[in-house]
């Protein structure tokens, strides 16, 4: 009956005699259930994995079987926490489909298809930078991720920015929010917004990307070394979805001169980023480069996630945080 639940037929079992005979035994459930003991340590140990028993601590031959009205919402829970993790993967795999496909589209049809291009090095991007700018026409749409930007980078990039929005290109850039505690890099994004740009940050990007006109991208060919070399996209149908990836960022994140809010006992929203990204096994090295921080700051954050939630695992901090209202609900 509640196999869907993650409950077997055993384990159910030995639930529901538990919660009929509430301040029993585990030697007087033994004896009425009549099963093998290593069949009913295995329930057992289902059960308290699952947060649906609990062992006192000042007698541990006793062992509670929660209520069913909190065991059910702890069961649902644990599934929309894997739901909202499954939602998280989809999208981040949509992005990760789409530059997969601009990086080997060239191999696939290396005669005939001159749609996308592959540029090596860091001087060559910048050169084709240079190149692109004098053909922007309107719009000039970015990711920056990362952190903290690079001061070589920036230092290259405002003659480049200073020429657009003189011109009066639309200039968008989303941040990480990890960058904000860079002086520099803040410094840096004041001064694009003086000049007339729209900055928004989030807590974490898939990769550094360029979009102009809505007709050419220009993405990183490697997420983890972005000054390894860039992928060129001119394809239509490419472009369609890079731009509606970037405008559902866009919509997700928040004005760089709007101050971070949340009601007491909230996480925020790099937290919760964190938070997903736990739910769905990724270790602190991982969630260091998402959000673009030192392994150092990730492992401070995942500490403080599994402390505040008063978890045991990566998984049950994902279930508890359903539980208590920080993770969104699916909708249907």
């Amino acid at each position: 009956m509640l196999t869907d639940l993650g409950l077997d037929t055993v384990t159910e079992t030995v639930y529901r005699d538990m919660l009929a005979h509430p301040g029993d035994s585990l030697t007087a459930l033994v004896d009425r259930l009549g099963m093998p003991k290593e069949t009913l340590r295995g329930a057992l140990a289902r059960l308290s994995e699952l947060a649906l028993i609990r062992v006192p601590s000042d007698d541990t031959s006793q062992v509670h079987a929660v209520s069913p009205q909190l065991g059910m919402e702890v069961l649902l829970a644990r599934q929309q926490a894997e739901l909202a993790a499954r939602q998280h993967q989809v999208e981040t795999s949509r992005a990760a489909a789409a530059l997969l496909i601009s990086e080997f589209a060239h191999e696939q049809f290396p005669r005939s298809n001159t749609s996308v291009h592959h540029i090596e090095g860091l001087d060559s991007i910048r050169d084709y930078l240079v190149h692109l700018n004098d053909q922007v026409e309107k719009e000039f749409l970015t990711f920056a991720p990362g952190g903290a930007q690079k001061p070589a980078n920036m230092r290259a990039s405002r003659p480049l920015n200073r020429r657009l929005l003189e011109r009066g290109v639309s200039m968008r850039t989303i941040y990480l929010e990890s960058a904000l505690t860079d002086k520099a890099s803040v410094a840096h994004a004041k001064w694009l917004t003086e000049h007339g740009a729209l900055i928004r940050t989030t807590p974490v990007l898939p990769n550094r990307m360029i979009i102009c006109d809505r007709r050419v991208a220009l993405i990183a060919a490697d997420s983890a070394n972005t000054e390894s070399g860039a992928i060129v996209v001119t394809s239509p149908g490419l472009i369609s979805a890079l731009y509606a990836l970037f405008e559902s960022e866009w919509h997700n994140a928040r004005p760089i001169s709007a101050p971070p809010s949340k009601p007491s006992g909230e996480l925020t929203p790099q937290q919760l980023t964190a938070l997903h990204l736990l739910a769905q096994g990724a270790t602190d090295e991982s969630i260091a480069r998402k959000l673009g921080v030192s392994p150092r700051t990730a492992r401070r954050i995942t500490t403080g996630l599994l402390t505040r939630l008063n978890a045991r695992s990566r998984f049950q901090a994902g279930v508890r945080a359903v539980q208590k209202g920080h993770l969104p609900m699916i909708s249907e």
